[in-house]
């Protein structure tokens, strides 16, 4: 009896462990031609390193083009970034974001902001949607704009607009949930690195992920070290946009000095 009752344990756990295997497989995403692991495994990085470092949590979402197609880009299924694996990575048409093969799953609805970011911008090759919390106040409060205040925010220099989305949609749900609410939006932010969105949040985009992804941490460290400056009374010394100028074209070659430890630090590397 104890023989047959270990025996039957054993056949739960093997079972239970095909079953499992039955599951992944029916889940995993279909190779995607053109893109190598290397350039999966950056986008998945990018996924937690938003996470740990407070600019993204249960919302928001990161995508690259695809490295050898233009006209699609990659983006994880409807999942909480710091959850996201190679696994979960689909491959999105720019001009439909329509997802080249689902399979099923759940995507997000707000793709579009980077799909039609993409298709106005070619020097951009990856977006960045969060709902970065010190960055939100700004995008209410028209008369105070987001300036850069510090040395590695100066990719900030050029302006920060504003999309107003009752402009295009009236009393939505604010999402920008089609290709006509994302091309206004990527009118909205032209030549510009960060737009923020009303009471919503803000769309961060650069060359490539690891400088979309600098930029989306300093963005949201840039407000609050404004608000702090703002609280003590001003007047406030803003970088000058050549300065900020400046540093944006020494940054954009540093940026996988930071790059590199956020993704150590995130991935357990």
């Amino acid at each position: 009896m104890r023989l047959l009752k270990t025996n039957l344990k054993r056949f739960i756990v093997i079972g239970a462990m095909v079953g499992s295997h039955a599951v992944l497989a029916q889940t995993r995403a279909p190779t995607i031609q053109g893109v190598d692991a290397a350039a999966i495994e950056d986008l998945v990085a990018a996924n937690h390193i938003l996470a740990h470092e407070g600019v993204l949590d249960g919302f928001g979402h990161v995508s690259m083009r695809h490295p050898g197609n233009p006209n699609r880009y990659l983006l994880s299924r409807n999942l909480a970034p710091e959850l996201v694996t190679a696994s979960d990575i689909m491959e999105f048409e720019v001009e439909s974001s329509d997802p080249v093969d689902g399979g099923g799953r759940a995507v997000y609805l707000e793709r579009f902001i980077h799909g039609q970011i993409y298709k106005a911008r070619p020097d951009i090759h990856a977006v960045v949607h969060s709902h970065s919390p010190s960055v939100i106040p700004f995008s209410i409060v028209s008369s105070v704009p987001m300036r850069p205040v510090f040395h590695m925010s100066g990719f900030l220099y050029s302006g920060v607009p504003i999309y107003e989305i009752r402009n295009d949609a009236g009393m939505s749900d604010m999402l920008i949930r089609n290709v006509e609410l994302g091309r206004s939006l990527a009118r909205s932010l032209s030549d510009k690195s960060v737009i923020l969105m009303r009471g919503h949040g803000n769309v961060v985009v650069g060359a490539s992920i690891p400088l979309a992804v600098y930029r989306a941490v300093y963005t949201e460290i840039n407000a609050r070290l404004q608000m702090q400056a703002i609280g003590l009374g001003g007047p406030i010394n803003y970088l000058d946009p050549e300065e900020g100028k400046k540093i944006d074209s020494v940054m954009v070659n540093q940026v996988r000095r930071a790059w590199e430890l956020w993704k150590k630090k995130s991935m357990g590397e």
